[in-house]
């Protein structure tokens, strides 16, 4: 690969970057922010990396200053001359879509984004809000009137405005930039070529251009590297969230690999595949995602790694924050219309192995697989079926290092479930512990 000829720095000082906002006011610190993270010193550098991912990217949130910023890191992912390249490259993720897990199991849904943004921005604040009084007026009962008053209350219109601006524009600035990072698919370094995979999955409308060549590396994996696990596992699962059900024959051999981090990405991607809403094969027989087979291995699989995860290996895997357990029962949740008791089964025997934050993915995965999307108050325990108090009772039995996480006790309350471990031990019917 040749080294980039452009100055990773041009052009940065012709920026007003103290009229630039990010999480902690005027952007002013982010040119030397930039600076260091292409110098020699690395305490700089990962001081550097550091501040962005709480200033230009702040718990999922940007800002104005998130996109113009994304040419300068697009460029130090470029050169081949600078470290941190796998770094910036994950940085560039978060700035274009946040946390990821929002957009798992399924992809980004740029589509709908874009919608979404057209139609706020057509709207003046008056209409906003006249919009909410009546989203609240229209509440079931006093609780709901309550929760939607409280939500009317703390929006903010021109917030709102410059955070949904912000997010597209960063969105849009990495997208721009696809087209030099594909490049980097052919990197030397596997931690680069595996994080440019992952930053790819999340640009459904650059899948024209970049699936020839995720594929293209998944057919020509260099021999005897130890990291190349991890980066064809990344790419396989990039390849199922920007592919369609037409991909299934290319990916479907992966399943019987050696290694079981590909195995684990195939299952990944062929669950997503399988579920994919493009047109299908005429005749039903012939279309590649309509194979009992196939269903079945790549619910072996999943079931497998809720069992007992791969370990990821160098470089590691960036999907669903490196939780293998976590995405593979966010994919068992696709298989819910064809093998609702087995997805139901293997996510709660995942979930009996999960304390802590991990445990968040498992469990919400578990109760839409065993109730669906009900809101409200769950039937007696009794009346439960087995596999439905066994999850109850699994949820239940959960230590403290899980149940101190408001997460966790929010996830239980979107179901209608008790929200503290005592009051969940009462109704699994278990004695006091």
């Amino acid at each position: 690969m040749r080294r980039t000829t452009t100055d990773p720095l041009s052009g940065l000082d012709a920026i007003d970057w103290a009229e630039l906002e990010h999480a902690y006011g005027p952007a002013s610190d982010v040119p030397e922010q930039l600076r260091a993270l292409c110098g020699p010193d690395e305490g700089g550098r990962k001081q550097a990396l550091h501040s962005f991912n709480g200033n230009i990217f702040h718990q999922g949130s940007r800002y104005p200053a998130s996109a113009v910023a994304v040419p300068f890191l697009a460029r130090m992912a470029a050169d081949t001359t600078l470290p941190e390249r796998a770094e910036v490259l994950r940085l560039l993720a978060s700035l274009a879509i946040g946390y990821d897990n929002a957009h798992l199991p399924c992809g980004v849904a740029i589509a709908p984004w874009r919608r979404s943004h057209a139609e706020f921005t057509a709207k003046d604040e008056a209409t906003i809000l006249a919009e909410f009084d009546a989203w609240v007026a229209e509440a079931a009962d006093e609780n709901e009137r309550q929760s939607r008053e409280f939500r009317r209350t703390c929006f903010e219109y021109d917030e709102h405005l410059e955070a949904m601006n912000s997010e597209l524009g960063a969105y849009d600035a990495v997208r721009g930039e696809v087209p030099r990072l594909v490049a980097l698919l052919a990197d030397p370094d596997p931690g680069v070529r595996a994080a440019t995979a992952y930053l790819l999955a999340w640009f459904p409308e650059e899948a024209p251009h970049t699936l020839p060549h995720l594929l293209a590396l998944l057919d020509n994996a260099p021999d005897g590297e130890e990291a190349q696990a991890a980066v064809t596992a990344t790419a396989l699962v990039t390849v199922g969230l920007l592919g369609d059900r037409s991909l299934v024959p290319r990916l479907r051999p992966f399943l019987t690999a050696e290694d079981r981090l590909p195995r684990w990405a195939a299952a990944v991607a062929l669950a997503r595949l399988a579920t994919d809403d493009a047109p299908a094969a005429d005749d039903a027989a012939d279309d590649p995602a309509n194979d009992p087979d196939l269903t079945a291995a790549v619910l072996a699989e999943l079931a497998a790694a809720e069992a007992t995860p791969p370990e990821p290996g160098p470089p590691g895997i960036a999907f669903h924050d490196g939780d293998l357990r976590g995405y593979a029962a966010v994919s068992l949740t696709l298989l819910a219309d064809t093998h609702p008791d087995e997805a139901l089964d293997a996510v709660t025997d995942g979930l009996a192995r999960t304390s802590g934050v991990p445990a968040f993915a498992v469990t919400a995965a578990a109760l839409r697989l065993a109730f669906g999307t009900q809101h409200g108050p769950l039937p007696s325990f009794p009346d439960l079926d087995e596999r439905r108090q066994r999850l109850i009772r699994v949820l239940a039995e959960r230590d403290e290092a899980t149940w101190r996480w408001m997460n966790f006790v929010d996830i239980l309350r979107a179901w209608g479930l008790p929200q503290d471990r005592p009051a969940m031990r009462s109704y699994a019917q278990l004695s006091d512990a």
